[in-house]
């Protein structure tokens, strides 16, 4: 596994694990690095693109780098994947979803962009973009392109620091902090493990019949915003009060936020079975004794053997 990150929203701390693996190769550099990009896809059987910026508090914040890091990228990737016709799965989002009210989402519904002065959409238009680049180049010059939107993926070693809910959620917890609900709470996510997100994205690359399509990956277990801070007070055990900020005092002056997010995940399991095997609570569970281990200075073992195999 070759693997290709600038760090920019990471920590090397993440892989501590791995990089003593035989067959683990980590290169810290940019995915706009056309030399380097070039190497390690000579190098490999098939390209999984991850490399984004995302999070809303960094996408508000930065949406000339949002637009340029999401879209530029996503041209490089696939510009030196069509030299060797090597196949690529491309990592898109449930934002490109937009303002759209036909819940649960489907990969052939509308997307629903909000208007251009709002700041937040420049990400869902850089990843809706990215799909359309992806796919024209399947029907154009028939390199192999799968396109995934992936919903709310959370697990061990995610960080808060860009508007990550779950892992903000929980430090605030455990430090006694007030634990801070944007808007009145009642918006709703759906959140899925990484590790079965990854099983998913092995078996989709791995499937022929998966070329030329898009597919959500997600839970369709459907939880308010509100309701999951108070889970997660109830699971880590703090005595944390729960504070409802404004979106335009966490944001920006007339942020807009998707009431629901909640994916229709038929066509990824019609393919490959797809079934999320963790539960919210055990998702949380997860990620609440990871903190704690942090504190403590000891990572908890299942941090770095989940399920998954990948």
């Amino acid at each position: 596994m070759l693997v290709l990150d600038d760090l920019s929203t990471g920590s090397i701390e993440n892989i501590r694990h791995l990089r003593s693996h035989p067959h683990f190769h980590y290169t810290v550099d940019s995915v706009h690095n056309h030399p380097i990009v070039a190497e390690l896809v000579d190098q490999c059987d098939v390209i999984i693109h991850l490399a984004a910026a995302v999070g809303v508090k960094l996408i508000v914040e930065s949406p000339v780098r949002t637009i340029e890091t999401n879209v530029h990228g996503t041209e490089v990737v696939l510009a030196h994947a069509n030299k060797k016709k090597k196949k690529v799965l491309i990592a898109s989002t449930s934002e490109v979803y937009g303002l759209s009210t036909q819940v649960p989402f489907r990969e052939d519904g509308n997307l629903v962009m909000g208007a251009t002065n709002k700041g937040r959409w420049s990400y869902a238009c850089s990843k809706a973009i990215d799909e359309f680049l992806a796919l024209a180049y399947w029907r154009e010059k028939h390199l192999p392109t799968v396109v995934v939107r992936l919903f709310n993926t959370v697990g061990p070693r995610q960080v808060g620091q860009y508007g990550m809910v779950i892992p903000s959620f929980v430090k605030q917890a455990l430090a006694g902090q007030p634990i801070t609900v944007y808007g009145d709470g009642s918006q709703t996510r759906c959140f899925a493990h990484v590790a079965d997100v990854v099983n998913a994205l092995v078996k989709l690359v791995d499937h022929p019949s998966a070329v030329g399509q898009v597919y959500n990956i997600g839970s369709s277990e459907e939880v308010s915003i509100g309701t999951l801070a108070n889970l997660v007070k109830t699971l880590s055990g703090s005595t944390s009060e729960i504070v409802h900020i404004p979106y335009g005092e966490a944001y920006e002056a007339g942020f807009e936020d998707m009431p629901r997010r909640v994916p229709d995940v038929s066509k990824l399991s019609a393919l490959i079975g797809f079934k999320p095997e963790r539960t919210l609570e055990a998702i949380l569970e997860a990620v609440i004794a990871f903190h704690r281990g942090l504190a403590a200075n000891t990572i908890p073992p299942q941090a770095h053997t989940p399920k998954s195999q990948a």
